[in-house]
């Protein structure tokens, strides 16, 4: 998941250079969920491992 959220990160990045700010902005809103999305999971896992032992 964190790859794909680095996928649209770059896609923005590069769109924003080249002008498309429409795509920009809507490739950096979906990597920024799907970062977020990755935060939550991976902190989740961390506490199960914790409480797993």
């Amino acid at each position: 998941m964190l790859y794909y959220a680095l996928a649209f990160l770059l896609v923005a990045i590069v769109a924003a250079v080249f002008g498309f700010g429409g795509i920009a902005s809507a490739s950096a809103g979906i990597a920024q969920i799907l970062f977020f999305i990755f935060l939550v999971l991976f902190v989740l896992t961390l506490i199960a491992r914790a409480v797993r032992g």
